[in-house]
Parts: C-alpha cells; sequence; structure tokens
C-alpha cells in the first residue's frame, strides 16, 4: 500500500515524524530514500521526538560514521548508507544486526542494503519540490505497515497541534 503525503512545509513534515516515532515499535525499520538535501535527516529528528528521545541528543546525520544511536521510548538506530557502496560492505562492518534490533531502525540510502533489505519496512521516498515543500510517498511493506498507513490516511489527526505534545 502506497500514500502520497504533501509536505507543504516544516511543520508538517516535523508532524509526519513524530508521528511515526510514536507507532513505531520494537524492532521496525524505516527507509529513507530522496535526494540530498531532501530532507531525510530532519525527519528522521521528528521520529526521534516521537520516539522521546531527549532534547539533549541531537539527532544529526551520520553520514561519516555510519551509525548514531539515540535514546528513548525505544532506541533510535540512526544508519546512513551514503558512503557504501553495496551490501558487502554493510555485512563486514557488522550493521546487520541493527536491521533486527530492539529499537527503531531509520536507514537514509537504502538501496545500498541490496538483496539485505528488510521485508517488513515503511519505505518514505521525499521529492523536494521547493525550498519548503516536499512530497513523501509512504509505502508499507509488511502487514504492521500497511496497518499504520491506513490509520496515516484515515485520521488526519496526527497533523493536529495537540498531536505534537
Amino acid at each position: 500500500m502506497t500514500l502520497t503525503i504533501p509536505l507543504p512545509d516544516l511543520h508538517t513534515t516535523l508532524a509526519l515524524g513524530r508521528y511515526l516515532g510514536k507507532v513505531a515499535r520494537p524492532g521496525e525499520v524505516i527507509t529513507l530514500g530522496g535526494s540530498l538535501g531532501a530532507g531525510k535527516t530532519t525527519l528522521t529528528q521528528a521520529i526521534g521526538q516521537g520516539l522521546q528521545v531527549p532534547e539533549a541528543y541531537y539527532i544529526t546525520s551520520p553520514t561519516f560514521s555510519l551509525l548514531h544511536e539515540y535514546p528513548g521510548r525505544l532506541p533510535l538506530y540512526h544508519l546512513d548508507l551514503y558512503r557504501l557502496s553495496d551490501e558487502t560492505e554493510i555485512e563486514e562492518i557488522g550493521l546487520l544486526e541493527y536491521l533486527y534490533g530492539t529499537g527503531l531502525t531509520v536507514i537514509e540510502w537504502p538501496d545500498r542494503l541490496g538483496s539485505l533489505m528488510p521485508e517488513e519496512r515503511l519505505h518514505i521516498e521525499i521529492t523536494l519540490l521547493n525550498e519548503t515543500a516536499r512530497l513523501a510517498e509512504i509505502t508499507g511493506h509488511g502487514g504492521g505497515w500497511r496497518e499504520k498507513i491506513v490509520a496515516l490516511q484515515d485520521s488526519k489527526k496526527w497533523l493536529s497541534p495537540s498531536s505534537e505534545e
């Protein structure tokens, strides 16, 4: 199931991320695609807010370190595979354990996973429309994420200001 959501401004992007963090369960994976500057790390920051990552932990892109781990309601494992060329490197440096960990794993540049791509995942392709607007194409792979997409589509409560609390 695929749902396309316009993200006309930062507020909407942050609301979507917070919602995803709030509904995340242990062991789930979110993959984020999109060009450089599309907003993948910004969305991950909002997911961290939804996971109640303490404000003292500022979520940054792990482009050079490949992985950042943050405490929260669930641990947040933030991977950026941009610098890797293929799945053999992922196995060699031990990142595979984070795909099946006890927290929520968010992966930027997931195409590098190749055959290691988890079957159960939420994929969000972010398209940059202009300086502030994006388009999120959200696809659920697996039953749990499909149900959450239906809930996201059926209810705009995630977008209301009260959902930010």
